[in-house]
């Protein structure tokens, strides 16, 4: 692993590089794990593990405070690991100043303002954004063979939620969710990838509906979007199901309709294809039916160390898809006077197609 970090490095000193920048200040959790292996997570919002710089030259330098040290001399070698305590900031400058960095650009969309203002009496900083992310949006073999892992638990723990459903009528929408926590955990997850989403009846109609106390039941709909986090790599699948009994002739046409705007959405998929025209692929047919309106988000994103992360796919991208891009298609209609059917699965780009997750 170490050598697919280093390498990674190479590939942003290389842009780095090729943009004229000193140097990247890497503050965003996910992209500091990419670039290092080092803390995926931060403690908290407002609180950070640690710090990397990366040079054109790439050399590369980890900040952190005592709790993470060892972690850190693990990930990059003590001579490339500066341990800071209580003035954290002078310490960061006056290490790079030793390395010959006197700037670098920052990652504007992640650092707080108060690091900027209090790392900047010390170092120059020019804002900078995607610098990251722009290599992360392409998995390697490794990531994709990691994914497709995170992707078969989240399958069996819907198949698993689909044989146990009927005793599940009666829980609240939280008990659910926790239910499902304990089989992704069972099946090898190390933590969920976001917080379950299980909404009963007009529930469901809100896209990222809170869990409450509602109960499940029966000649209802019940809209389930849960991931898991395996070996660093998320999932992120949704189904809509119908409790106990006949479902409803409402609930069959919409779920139908879901479903084949999710197959014109795939079958788009390639390598080339401007990203913007898999979400209109989708789009179009809730428009043929009138039906548009009642879909109210974008078609999916990107998934991999995050849920939610590039491309987004939405009328409003300028991407264009390549082999190695893993993105969702979900596809939802929602009614807040009835309920909200949304089919999600993840596909990843391929040479020659789509690979449906």
């Amino acid at each position: 692993m170490k050598e697919i970090y280093a390498r990674r490095r190479r590939d942003l000193a290389e842009w780095l590089g090729a943009n004229g920048l000193p140097a990247l200040l890497v503050s965003h959790p996910a992209n500091r794990f990419y670039l290092s292996g080092f803390e995926l997570h931060d403690p908290q919002c407002n609180e950070s593990s640690g710090y990397l710089v990366v040079t054109p030259e790439a050399e590369a330098y980890l900040f952190t405070d005592p709790r993470y040290q060892e972690a850190a001399f693990e990930a990059m070698g003590e001579d490339n690991v500066c341990i800071y305590r209580a003035d954290r900031y002078r310490a960061i400058a006056a290490f790079l100043e030793s390395k010959g960095v006197a700037s670098a650009a920052f990652e504007a969309r992640s650092i707080p303002y108060f690091t900027w203002k209090q790392l900047s009496a010390y170092l120059r900083l020019e804002p900078s954004s995607g610098a990251v992310e722009r290599l992360r949006v392409v998995k390697d073999d490794q990531e994709l063979f990691r994914m497709r892992a995170s992707c078969r638990i989240n399958h069996e723990v819907f198949a698993e939620l689909e044989r146990r459903l009927p005793e599940m009528v009666g829980l609240t929408e939280r008990r659910a969710a926790w239910e499902i926590e304990k089989m992704f955990r069972n099946r090898g997850a190390s933590e969920l990838a976001f917080t379950p989403i299980v909404g009963v009846g007009v529930n469901g109609a809100k896209p990222h509906a809170e869990l409450s106390d509602e109960k499940i039941r029966e000649g209802d709909t019940l809209l389930v979007d849960i991931g898991g986090r395996y070996q660093d790599y998320c999932s992120d699948q949704t189904r809509t199901f119908w409790v106990g009994g006949a479902p409803s002739a409402r609930f069959t046409e919409t779920l139908e309709l879901v479903q084949e705007a999710q197959r014109r959405g795939v079958e788009k998929v390639g390598p080339g294809v401007p990203v913007r025209e898999v979400h209109r692929a989708a789009h179009d047919v809730f428009a043929k039916r009138g039906a548009a309106e009642m879909f109210t988000h974008g078609l999916g994103h990107g998934v991999g160390l995050e849920t939610h992360e590039a491309p987004s796919v939405n009328f409003s991208s300028a991407d264009v898809l390549q082999p190695g891009m893993i993105l969702t298609v979900e596809p939802g209609l929602y009614d807040p006077q009835w309920s909200g059917v949304r089919w999600e699965h993840m596909v990843c780009v391929t040479e020659d197609g789509a690979e449906v997750l």
